[in-house]
């Protein structure tokens, strides 16, 4: 899912048109128009991020999430004992529960 896409749904759920989010990013409202309009995956990060913070989202919420992203760990062996995978397996769920 593009932007645009997302950028259209944050302003319907808040209430808000196009040239108020323009105004208060700082931008012509035909950018917002084409923002959405286009749909494209990326986009000026200075104007994301200004769009993210008025509209209260990380910027991350803009990610497009149809590509999958994979992190794999292969070891071979026993390289590790069963004690120092449950570590490993213990600090990962760490990273994932710093999320915001």
């Amino acid at each position: 899912m593009g932007i645009g896409i997302k950028l259209e749904e944050l302003l319907k759920q808040r209430n808000m048109t196009v040239t108020e989010l323009a105004r208060r990013v700082g931008v012509a409202p035909t950018t917002i128009y084409s923002i959405i309009q286009r749909n494209n995956k990326k986009m000026d990060i200075d104007v994301l991020l200004n769009i993210a913070e008025v509209l209260g989202v990380d910027a991350d919420y803009f990610r497009d999430t149809e590509k999958p992203v994979t992190l794999a760990a292969h070891f071979d062996g026993n390289e590790f004992t069963e004690e120092e995978l449950d570590e490993i397996r213990n600090f990962a769920e760490y990273v994932k529960s710093r999320r915001k």
